[in-house]
């Protein structure tokens, strides 16, 4: 996973460096043929000149062949486009414009004009008797060029955040399968033990002075029963079941204050006797048990801890109250991230398998609703119908 997350970043900064030097080479490219295409203009402007010049004059040989250039420099603008006007600005001659566009649209010259003119001006052609403004556009190539940039931003961004889809889910895909992995792993490792201390509870029911240890132990392979069931869960299909809601929340909440500190009250407040909802029981048993044990250890043996359910008609919410020493706001979605944990000696993988298990397996959430240093924390649950 450090080398997925390293390899984001490798990737991001040599597409940044990408981009970075196709912008640069391109920019330079547009400032290069705008040079071009100015002086071409300007070439045709002076192979006008010339022309009208030598149309007021009888012809030479060389005067004829300079008429000749100025033609060909004329006839050779294929790509530029152009628009002239008269003193009062009316259009009089237009060169390489799309003639069906202006037929369709008469206003389509008019926003040329004014487009061709904020971007290079004009340039005024005096002949002795009348007075021409010519305007010009980019060509189409330089045209395209400069919005280059601005699709290649787009491509690149989208090309970003496909990356970034990808290598989250790859990470997702190999957190998933460490889940999976090792649940499976310590269901079955638990699964031969627990045999054989059921087979040597049998023959210790044989001796009646042995009962009242028994019966305790029947009750903790019980529970180590149970564990193993849930991890057994993890990775396969849910199997979502109809529950009574608040007798599952008031077992799990008697078994929990029976081994909680002699000062820390746990209590389940509740409008309705009986809410049914789609549960994996055994799964969501231990979403509720990490979140008690995470506010008995912030607790530090004294407090109380609330668990309140409110029933509505297309969500349940359940929140998870403590009075212990509370987080800051900024600790609110790393509390949930595989391998963060405040304690010493603690994994980090209870809150990430409690937020797996709510929206994976029961299409929920579960969010830190509010904490305060030294005041609490509440984490609230949401599951749907």
């Amino acid at each position: 996973m450090q080398q997925i997350f390293n390899w984001k970043y490798l990737i991001l900064l040599l597409a940044i460096i990408i981009a970075a030097i196709s912008l640069y080479k391109i920019n330079e490219i547009v400032k290069v043929m705008e040079q071009e295409e100015h002086q071409k203009m300007q070439m045709h402007i002076n192979a006008l000149k010339v022309i009208l010049e030598e149309s007021d004059q009888s012809f030479s040989g060389a005067s004829n062949a300079g008429f000749l250039l100025a033609s060909k420099i004329i006839a050779e603008n294929k790509t530029i486009p152009i628009i002239v006007t008269d003193e009062n600005n009316n259009i009089t001659t237009t060169a390489n414009i799309d003639t069906i566009k202006i037929k369709k649209k008469p206003e389509f010259l008019q926003s040329k004009l004014k487009e061709y003119r904020d971007l290079h001006g004009k340039i005024t052609l005096d002949d002795g008797y009348n007075v021409s403004y010519y305007y010009y556009g980019d060509s189409a190539i330089l045209s395209n060029l400069k919005n280059y940039p601005l699709i290649a931003m787009f491509l690149i961004t989208v090309f970003i955040v496909i990356l970034f889809i990808a290598l989250r889910n790859a990470q997702m895909n190999i957190q998933n399968q460490v889940w999976v992995g090792m649940s499976k792993e310590t269901a079955h490792q638990l699964g031969t033990p627990l045999s054989s201390v059921v087979a040597w509870m049998e023959l210790l029911k044989e001796n009646e002075a042995n009962q009242p240890y028994i019966h305790e132990m029947e009750k903790d392979v019980e529970r180590l029963q149970l564990v193993a069931d849930r991890f057994s869960k993890i990775g396969s299909i849910p199997q979502l079941k109809e529950e009574q809601l608040i007798a599952r929340l008031q077992k799990m909440v008697d078994y929990m204050q029976k081994r909680a500190p002699l000062k820390v009250e746990i209590v389940l407040q509740h409008e309705e006797p009986e809410v049914e909802i789609l549960l994996v029981g055994p799964l969501f048993d231990w979403v509720i048990e990490n979140l008690i044990r995470n506010a008995l250890d912030a607790m530090e043996g004294e407090g109380k801890i609330c668990i309140q359910v409110k029933n509505e008609p297309r969500t349940v919410t359940i929140d998870v109250s403590d009075t212990g020493k509370g987080m800051s706001h900024n600790k609110y979605k790393k509390v949930f991230q595989p391998g963060y944990s405040t304690k010493l000696r603690g994994w980090g993988l209870g809150l990430s398998l409690a937020k797996r298990i709510i929206e994976k397996y029961h299409n929920g959430s579960i969010f830190v609703k509010q904490s305060e240093i030294n005041k609490g924390t509440t984490f609230r649950i949401i599951l749907r119908r």
